[in-house]
């Protein structure tokens, strides 16, 4: 296997188990599905990975039935195909949409978690100062929230991509695309305390170290890292278990466009290269507005009134 394709199925795995929480068994299922999806690609079976054409793919089905497997069996492997072609689009490795044209039960039409604006004030506020890593928890959280990004882009960020006087960020996508994202006074105010308060401790008088936010130990802040630090306070909120990095971007965005931003705005926020990926988030916008009319309309589905 291409050490490019097994990076990606190796981030699709970690993304599913971490991020939407599948049981362990579908997550073995799924991984072993890819496994061989995989193995028949790199056997000639695709040119390319991420730019997959539907006569390819028509011969993957082919193939899955000419190994005898059952129907069940095939349309779980298609399912886990699709999961991972719309993980890649998600992750903007690929834009390629034939998976979709291929006939199969979906697992991801429903929108993505979004905490409101007061479930995310409680997760904000849930670093207290008798934590021993309060300054640089409550950094990362205001950070997460603040800009919208990626986990992989905050705990790659730099010393040198944080201007704290201007208050705004460099940070650094899919394709190492750079964007400038704004920080609010919150966010300005706890990086500010975190670097001159914790992080020369963490260090150990190592004065060069590049990234902004480093571990007890010193060494640089691990993805994984910052999903068991998000999940740690998102318990102590009382907040859903399923609640994760990638919750905060998507919160980031949705609170954008209720309060009137444009999307090309919120797709330059995000770093979204196509349009259709913030799309998206309309979708989330227009679920809250139909529940809203639902409950409060007098001729709504709620109920007429007397």
């Amino acid at each position: 296997m291409t050490t490019e394709l097994r990076a990606d199925l190796d981030a699709f795995r970690h993304y599913i188990r971490t991020e939407r929480g599948l049981a362990a068994n579908t997550l073995l299922a799924y991984g072993r599905d890819l496994e061989r999806f995989a193995a028949w690609a790199e056997d000639g079976g695709m040119a390319e990975y991420l730019k997959p054409t539907l006569p390819e793919l028509t011969r993957y089905l082919e193939h899955l039935r000419g190994e005898g497997l059952c129907p069940r069996s095939q349309s779980r492997h298609l399912v886990a195909l699709k999961m991972f072609y719309r993980f890649l689009r998600l992750e903007e490795r690929t834009t390629q949409t034939a998976t979709d044209l291929l006939s199969t039960p979906t697992l991801w039409e429903r929108v993505p978690q979004v905490l409101s604006p007061d479930a995310v004030t409680r997760l904000l506020n849930a670093p207290t100062p008798l934590d021993r890593l309060y300054l640089r928890d409550r950094a990362l959280l205001e950070v997460l929230y603040a800009t919208g990004s990626r986990a992989s882009e905050v705990v790659g960020l730099r010393v040198a991509d944080v201007h704290l006087g201007s208050k705004f960020c460099k940070c650094f996508g899919k394709g190492s695309k750079q964007r400038i994202v704004p920080l609010g006074s919150h966010a300005v105010e706890a990086l500010q305390a975190y670097q001159e308060g914790l992080r020369p401790r963490l260090l150990h008088g190592i004065p060069d170290c590049p990234w902004v936010f480093v571990s007890r130990g010193g060494r640089p802040l691990k993805r994984e890292g910052l999903w068991v630090i998000v999940k740690k306070y998102a318990r102590r909120a009382g907040l859903p278990a399923k609640v994760s990095p990638h919750t905060l971007r998507h919160s980031f965005a949705t609170h954008l466009l209720e309060r009137g931003a444009d999307l090309r705005t919120v797709q330059e926020l995000l770093g979204h290269s196509n349009i259709q990926t913030t799309q998206r988030y309309t979708h989330i916008d227009r679920e809250r507005l139909r529940a809203i009319h639902k409950k409060f309309h007098p001729r709504g589905d709620g109920g007429e009134a007397s």
